[in-house]
């Protein structure tokens, strides 16, 4: 990868946060850390992270919490679309439907397979870029629409205003000099007024084209991405087919 994935851990257990920054940092993602939830939020704000993995059952804030404050706080808006993955050590159906209904990605119940981990962060990052990706084509489109409504208010308006100058053209005595100086006025200035018109709509179609250029180079490096890391992943899988799992 040629700009590192953050990833944010999350758990107050030591040794799982070594586990998880020497495991994730041989595979080239940069690992970020916290032993509690009230630490995890200022990480937050620090690292940036692209993913959060999340212990649920943790001092100070629970993993909950700390989800909830993520996902509904305005201090906390530009973090909202991060992708969570919540470990918890309990198999409760009620407690998954939580997790999820508060916006958790995924959810892995422990103890657990490092190789199962690496898929789910796989798909969480997949998932989280692909989102992006579709928020980045609706922006375009509704760019789009709006352009095209300021187009046709444009071009619907051209014939009303050349039929006015040109009545004005055919009342006009030209032995008047102040009535063809008046006219003339007139003219220069709704000429203007369409350059200056015309003159945007073609700014916003070049910011258009380039938002769309810039839409299919990050679908390539989508692309590229997802293609690296699943030759991690399948390096990782080999590298750890007699590993057991982790536990609380």
């Amino acid at each position: 990868m040629d700009e590192k994935t953050r990833i944010l851990i999350v758990d107050d257990e030591p040794i799982n946060l070594d586990f998880f920054e020497v495991m994730l940092g041989k595979l080239g993602f940069e690992v970020y850390r916290a032993e509690d939830g009230e630490e995890a939020l200022k990480r937050v704000k620090e690292c940036n992270p692209d993913l959060i993995m999340l212990d649920n059952i943790m001092p100070k804030l629970s993993g909950w919490k700390v989800t909830r404050i993520l996902k509904t706080h305005e201090s906390y808006a530009a973090y909202k679309d991060v992708p969570i993955i919540m470990f918890s050590a309990l198999d409760d159906v009620k407690d998954k439907i939580e997790g999820f209904e508060l916006g958790v990605e995924d959810y892995i119940v422990k103890p657990f397979n490092f190789s199962e981990v690496l898929a789910r962060i796989r798909a969480a990052l997949r998932n989280g870029e692909l989102r992006k990706h579709v928020l980045q084509r609706e922006k375009r489109l509704s760019t789009s629409c709006t352009m095209n409504e300021s187009l046709v208010e444009f071009v619907e308006g051209i014939p009303p205003s050349l039929r006015a100058l040109r009545n004005a053209a055919q009342s006009l005595d030209v032995k008047d000099e102040e009535a063809v100086s008046a006219f003339t006025e007139d003219v220069i200035a709704e000429t203007e007024r369409l350059i200056a018109e015309a003159e945007s709509l073609s700014g916003d179609a070049k910011a258009l084209r380039q938002e769309s250029a810039s839409i299919k180079e990050e679908a390539h490096h989508l692309e590229e991405i997802d293609a690296r890391f699943q030759k991690r992943f399948e390096q990782a899988k080999n590298d750890l087919k007699d590993f057991d799992g982790v536990k609380k």
